[in-house]
């Protein structure tokens, strides 16, 4: 029986590891924190999955929440400038063709979690740093690291060829609210980003949490605009009222949902900044040893464009898969790399995607889409579909003559 060690306890090293385990392997998990300790914690992210991740969990048998987790039916983006309220939001709303849906990972990776450990699997808990990780190798066939945080992501080495930024574009806020006031229609159960020209942008989802169905505001704060004021790291009851008195100037159609919310609990309020970085996908330790690296150890974006958590499962699918396919020939360094690249080729489109999103001022083009969205619902719903697979952007979006000729197709455009 091959013996494979996955450090970080995430929604990468958890679906990969619960995936090995249903194909008798034999798997040391570990992991910071029991399941106790991630359930009764403090939020770690908006987690939101679009229909392909979400089909990748369900192929595997881990989608424990469909009775219960809310699912957005569609978008609703809309962009305004307060400083010229007359003109009044541009704003488009769309269905998604699939399912897109949020579990609060506190419930998520904790049941995943206490799953494995009742199907027999091993767990080591406790940090693992850099230094420990030779110990790590010299036990297993295969090492896969999937923690993003902590000395082990930085063995992997920034790969300067494929990252665009070298600090955060964004400084980010997130509550999980009850009593939301919902405005009677179908955009009750959509993800909403309203976007404001200065401040960022305020997105809201609705989520499964350790409590129950709650909503999530999130803000996406462009640094030194007027949603950049976490530097205090309030606690969830200050910071959501804080975020509310935002929406009022700055997306008052949410304030007026949001006028009455309340923190779920006293871990509902998230604050952070991510540098969104690509590092090589095999970290050589000396003496002959490798470790694989997936998901946020070594590719990770902003959260803007909602990627992080399809991004992770589709990593364990493609590292288990891979894995399988590899028998009893030696994980080595050319296999690790390999699999990696393959990956990637996936992965890349959705950093192109969200670095296009992030761009600073935005991109002629980007700007053009989105005009034409506000006007032909055809483009809406296709942009809004774009996210769960952002591979479909490549012909029509990311590059500007691909854009333009799309929209020379559209209605009226000659």
């Amino acid at each position: 029986m091959r013996r494979i060690a996955i450090i970080g306890a995430g929604q990468a090293g958890l679906h990969l590891a619960l995936g090995l385990q249903a194909e008798d392997y034999d798997v040391t998990l570990c992991s910071e924190r029991t399941a106790r300790e991630i359930h009764d914690g403090r939020v770690t992210s908006t987690q939101l999955m679009f229909g392909p991740a979400l089909a990748l969990e369900r192929a595997a048998g881990l989608n424990l929440w469909d009775e219960r987790a809310p699912v957005m039916g569609g978008l609703e983006m809309s962009q305004w400038d307060p400083a010229v309220p007359a003109q009044g939001p541009a704003r488009f709303t769309t269905s998604y063709d699939a399912e897109a849906r949020s579990v609060d990972q506190r419930l998520k990776l904790s049941a995943w979690l206490e799953l494995f450990e009742s199907r027999g699997g091993r767990v080591e808990y406790g940090s693992v740093e850099a230094d420990g990780a030779p110990a790590v190798v010299a036990r297993h066939d295969l090492t896969v690291v999937a923690a993003g945080r902590g000395s082990l992501s930085s063995l992997f080495g920034r790969d300067a060829a494929r990252s665009v930024h070298d600090r955060p574009q964004r400084t980010l806020a997130a509550f999980y609210a009850n009593g939301v006031t919902g405005r009677g229609d179908e955009t009750d159960r959509f993800l909403r980003v309203s976007g404001g020209s200065a401040a960022g942008d305020a997105i809201v989802l609705q989520a499964l949490s350790v409590h129950g169905p709650c909503d999530i505001l999130f803000l996406e704060a462009k640094p030194g605009g007027p949603y950049d004021c976490w530097a205090d790291r309030p606690a969830p009851s200050e910071g959501l009222s804080r975020a509310v008195e935002l929406l009022r100037e700055y997306a008052p159609w949410e304030y007026e949902r949001f006028a009455r919310a309340e923190p779920t609990d006293g871990g509902a309020a998230l604050y952070g900044a991510v540098t969104p970085v690509v590092r090589h996908g095999v970290a050589a330790l000396g003496d002959g040893q490798y470790i694989l690296g997936m998901a946020d150890a070594v590719a990770v974006n902003d959260p803007l464009t909602g990627q992080g958590a399809n991004n992770a499962a589709r990593a364990a699918a493609a590292y288990l898969d891979a894995i399988l396919k590899r028998g009893e020939r030696p994980f080595d360094e050319q296999w690790m790399r390999g699999t990696f690249d393959d990956y990637w080729e996936q992965a890349r489109h959705v950093h192109a995607f969200t670095d296009l999103m992030l761009r600073q001022p935005p991109a002629d083009h980007l700007g053009r889409i989105l005009r034409a969205a506000y006007e032909h619902p055809e483009v809406a719903h296709r942009f809004a579909n774009g996210y769960a697979d952002p591979l479909s952007y490549r012909d029509w979006l990311m590059d500007p003559d691909r854009t333009d000729a799309y929209l020379a197709t559209l209605p009226g455009s000659r």
